[in-house]
């Protein structure tokens, strides 16, 4: 079951049958079946993750097995960091946790053990509950998850839409992102987008750094984008894709002034930050000289990135690359993730 995304946070009575709101976890989707002493974890795409969570499966077993019928939870996988009482969501250590290695794997399972919040349950007692009205689902949640321990957790749930709008500013600061509403009489509708979701949208000045092209092979299949620092060194902090294919042939034209060439007048190239989920991928790219400017919407920051990719907003060519520093970020006021999963 799927949100679409909205603006603000909608008024309960702008659905049939009303809303009821949550925090909206930044982690890894997962659909949990206990049955019996076997766990298994699967993402929204239905891909495997259980091996990745060993003391998940542990928890688990330990709390919902031995029972005569299967359990399925609907939920997110989270990873908290922080000293107590300034703990927040890690999504760095979080996608981390992806690892071929089993020797990997168990390490960091001991030292950055994950959490899962739970948020519906599919399925209990021998019997499905997806055709159930979600406040059904959510009261036979309550009950069943009434004694859960660290690291298993449900979400807390308002009715109450001014709450909802607090949490919306106040719980970012421990690294969520944003508020999800869903209809309350609804049933669990796999693939559709029933529910609403509102994240955190901002606006930024940064610098175009470079591009790399498209894996088509023709046009721009993504900007990199960079912010001054205080020791004024300009560093990456994220990119912007999503063009159409006009738009990417386009870019390369406008871009082609302000393309970095050496002495015989070819194209300077550098080669990107990889990760584990960029594996295979040639993350080289075009350099660009640091002069064109652009406005971005982004959500949220992960340290010194962009959470996510970026949208582009339009070109501000009033604006001097060097002025594009990190002060202009908007930085939530801190908040015990704690105080969220409590």
């Amino acid at each position: 079951m799927l949100a679409k995304a909205v603006p603000d946070v909608p008024e309960p009575d702008s659905v049939k049958g009303g809303l009821r709101y949550e925090p909206k976890w930044d982690g890894f989707r997962g659909i949990v079946t206990v049955d019996g002493d076997d766990v298994e974890i699967g993402s929204r795409g239905a891909k495997p993750l259980t091996r990745y969570f060993p003391e998940l499966v542990a928890a688990f077993r330990t709390q919902f097995g031995g029972r005569d019928h299967p359990v399925v939870l609907d939920g997110e996988v989270v990873l908290r960091s922080g000293e107590p009482g300034n703990e927040r969501l890690d999504w760095e250590a979080l996608s981390q946790r992806i690892h071929p290695a089993e020797s990997r794997i168990t390490k960091l399972s001991v030292e950055t053990p994950a959490q899962f919040v739970a948020f519906d349950l599919l399925a209990a007692d021998g019997a499905g509950l997806t055709d159930l009205p979600f406040d059904e689902r959510r009261a036979r949640l309550e009950a069943l998850a009434a004694d859960l321990e660290d690291p298993l957790f449900v979400t807390r749930t308002t009715l109450d839409v001014d709450l909802a709008r607090e949490w919306l500013t106040t719980f970012e600061g421990a690294g969520l992102d944003g508020v999800v509403a869903k209809p309350r009489t609804r049933p669990y509708e796999p693939g559709k987008r029933s529910m609403l979701k509102v994240k955190h949208h901002r606006t930024a000045d940064v610098v175009a750094i470079g591009y790399r092209i498209h894996k088509s092979g023709t046009g721009v299949g993504s900007l990199l984008v960079g912010l001054y620092g205080d020791d004024g060194e300009l560093r990456q902090v994220g990119g912007v894709s999503a063009f159409s294919d006009k738009r990417r042939v386009q870019l390369v034209d406008e871009l082609e002034s302000v393309v970095l060439r050496d002495a015989d007048g070819r194209p300077v190239t550098g080669d990107g930050e990889r990760s584990r989920f960029s594996s295979g991928r040639d993350t080289s790219f075009v350099r660009l000289q640091p002069s064109v400017v652009l406005e971005v919407r982004y959500d949220q920051m992960e340290g010194a990135r962009f959470r996510h990719t970026v949208q582009f907003e339009r070109w501000r060519p009033d604006r001097d690359a060097r002025s594009c520093g990190f002060e202009q970020l908007e930085v939530p006021a801190a908040y015990d993730l704690r105080d969220v999963l409590d």
